[in-house]
């Protein structure tokens, strides 16, 4: 049955499984009661990846498409033929497309106003619909609906981009591998005489450690691939048989290896040269290794170029002198990612980026004084005025308040006006006075 797994595959999209070598004869183990259901596919690495998983997840899931891709090839594919059987799925699936589509739109929408906020361009008006024309892998112009040109643009750019995502991965192992020494270069530099000479010998020894290892197998060759059917699968050597070997590490029986099954097969090969635990090996440098012999069997396999190695291909690649008769296998270490002059221009680089850095630090730090100076001034001025205006409540509340009355010793109770005299009696004098009766 072809399963979701195929479909990715063909459309050189993902693997399914993180296949590992078996070490069992299936030949002698009894198929599962029941169909188990397809194990997850791998993250590709596409921003969208999670699009076009759930995407190819819904579209398999309709029993005509399934037929169709069944029938369909890859040159098919890459033309754009299968996407138009879209127009023949289900209600249910292109509904669940559609809201599909719509979420994608949102996430890029939601994108370009985060990168429009770190840019500095906050508050701006956006033109979402021009924004979106760089995304090529759905049609922006309609933005509601999964049609046909979306499927076609969703194929034509995971192809595209999976086919340069190689070329991506060797550019980012080379900048590690100057990155690296580098560092190495510039610790030396900080150390005296005596500690540099010790280091330099040190990382000599390292690196002759490293190279200690036995010999490697060409990838794909007969020796490489007699190995893993004896260690891996625990086979007679002697009973080696291409046919069987290819079922037997075909994980997920879709008559294909691809390219994480290929990958499975190197294992042993450099688990000769590299061991997690030991100084000298860089497992970053054994996943390059890994991603070098599966390119090299890719092109020596893969005729039809589709990223897939099927049974007839491999059948064909067995029968070759160089399977039988290859030549020596060189490793990283025999072929390293960078010349002396890339790295000096890698340094040069490194230099200038340091400057700009330095500079806009500088900016930045000058930007900042000048906003503490500003924030002096303005607390100052806050102040002042916090201080002028309790000044006027002070000067409002003196004006306000009813003038002070002079105390005096006594307060006479009554006051008597004898006759012809204009003047008031003080109370000493009032009791000196005759009653009348």
């Amino acid at each position: 049955m072809w399963g979701l797994s195929h479909f990715c595959l063909m459309l050189c999209l993902w693997a399914c499984l993180d296949a590992l070598p078996v070490a069992v004869d299936k030949t002698k183990v009894s198929p599962p009661a029941e169909e188990l259901e397809p194990p997850k596919s791998a993250d590709t690495g596409l921003h969208y990846d999670r699009y076009l998983r759930e995407v190819i997840d819904f579209l398999e899931k309709d029993p005509h498409f399934r037929e169709k891709l069944h029938n369909t090839d890859m040159e098919d594919i890459k033309q754009g033929k299968l996407a138009k059987e879209l127009d023949f799925v289900s209600h249910h699936v292109r509904t669940k497309l559609d809201e599909l589509k719509r979420q994608e739109v949102n996430r890029l929408r939601t994108l370009i106003k985060v990168k429009q906020d770190v840019n500095g361009d906050k508050g701006m008006t956006v033109d979402h619909q021009a924004l979106l024309k760089q995304f090529e892998h759905l049609d922006h112009v309609n933005p509601h609906t999964f049609e046909v040109e979306d499927l076609d643009r969703l194929i034509k750019s995971a192809t595209d981009d999976l086919e340069n995502f190689d070329k991506e991965r060797h550019e980012d192992f080379k900048t590690y591998e100057m990155t690296k020494e580098h560092e190495r270069r510039e610790h030396l530099k900080t150390l005296d005489e005596e500690a540099r000479k010790k280091e330099e010998e040190h990382y000599d020894e390292m690196k002759k450690k490293h190279a200690d290892h036995p010999k490697i197998n060409h990838p794909g060759s007969q020796d490489q691939l007699k190995e893993v059917w004896e260690e891996s699968d625990g086979l007679d050597p002697n009973d080696f048989d291409p046919k069987t070997f290819f079922k037997l590490h075909d994980t997920n029986g879709d008559g294909y290896f691809d390219e994480q099954e290929l990958e499975a097969l190197f294992t042993k090969e450099l688990e000769k040269v590299y061991d997690p635990t030991h100084e000298e090996d860089d497992m970053v440098e054994m996943e390059e290794e890994r991603l070098r012999m599966r390119e090299h069997v890719m092109n020596e396999v893969d005729a039809n170029r589709d990223r897939l190695v099927s049974l007839d291909e491999f059948i064909t690649a067995t029968n070759r002198k160089e399977f039988l008769e290859p030549d020596g296998w060189e490793t990283l270490e025999q072929n390293p990612a960078y010349t002396e002059e890339e790295l000096r221009e890698f340094e040069e680089h490194l230099v200038r980026e340091e400057q700009d850095l330095n500079l806009k630090t500088n900016e930045l730090l000058k930007q900042r004084e000048e906003l503490e100076r500003q924030q002096e001034q303005l607390n100052s001025q806050k102040m002042e005025l916090q201080r002028a205006v309790e000044h006027m409540e002070r000067l409002k509340t003196q004006k306000t308040e009813p003038p002070v009355q002079a105390k005096v010793n006594a307060v006479p109770s009554a006051v008597e006006i004898l006759p012809g005299d204009s003047q008031p009696l003080s109370q000493g004098h009032q009791q000196d006075l005759p009653a009348h009766s």
